[in-house]
C-alpha cells in the first residue's frame, strides 16, 4: 500500500502537463486578491484620473 502511494505521488509530480494553466490561474487569483485588498485606493486613483481628464482643456 505504501509503495503504491509513493508511486502515485511520484507520477503526479513528474507529470508537467497543464502546469502553465495552473501558473496562470494562480497569477489571476493573486491579481484578484490584490485588487480586492486595494479596491478603495484603486477606485480613488481612477476617479482622480478621470476627474483630471474631464476638467482639462483639449483645444
Amino acid at each position: 500500500m505504501r509503495k503504491k502511494l509513493f508511486h502515485a505521488v511520484g507520477v503526479l509530480t513528474r507529470d508537467t502537463r497543464g502546469m502553465e494553466l495552473i501558473q496562470v490561474a494562480i497569477l489571476v487569483a493573486i491579481a484578484i486578491v490584490i485588487g480586492l485588498i486595494f479596491r478603495t485606493q484603486i477606485q480613488q486613483f481612477v476617479d482622480d484620473v478621470f476627474s483630471g481628464l474631464s476638467s482639462g482643456r483639449f483645444s
